[in-house]
């Protein structure tokens, strides 16, 4: 059994800033711990939109506070993300998040994640 104090995770290595500064995510459960997901929960700053592709993952995401719009790259089909939206990216589905405001997602992801990646060039892991 793990009893995990997610704020205890700021200024660790499972604390993970974008350079960017698109988001900074808390790494709560990651490859290491053998849960066979990651579970992260995610400050996306109001700002710009954000280019994010992953190809080697599925995630899911549960909004629990703030909102953005998520825009599927492919149909070009805008989404209102706000408190108690999930939004599945099921088929490594290439989009863009902006936050209107501050937004904080709950974050899943398969396969797990190793703690420390950050976006490429072209928004993937």
């Amino acid at each position: 059994m793990k009893v995990i104090n997610v704020h205890s995770l700021s200024d660790t290595k499972r604390e993970v800033t974008c350079p960017r500064g698109g988001f900074t995510s808390l790494r709560i459960l990651v490859e290491s711990d053998l849960m066979g997901f990651t579970l992260t929960r995610t400050l996306v700053p109001k700002g710009t939109p954000q280019h994010w592709h992953y190809k080697q993952h599925l995630e899911a995401c549960y909004c629990t506070g703030g909102h953005g719009v998520l825009v599927d790259k492919a149909s070009g089909k805008k989404y209102v993300v706000k408190p108690d939206t999930v939004y599945v990216l099921d088929k490594h589905d290439d989009h863009t998040f902006e936050a209107i405001e501050d937004t904080v997602l709950l974050c899943v992801f398969n396969p797990p994640l190793k703690g420390g990646e950050l976006h490429n060039y072209d928004g993937s892991y």
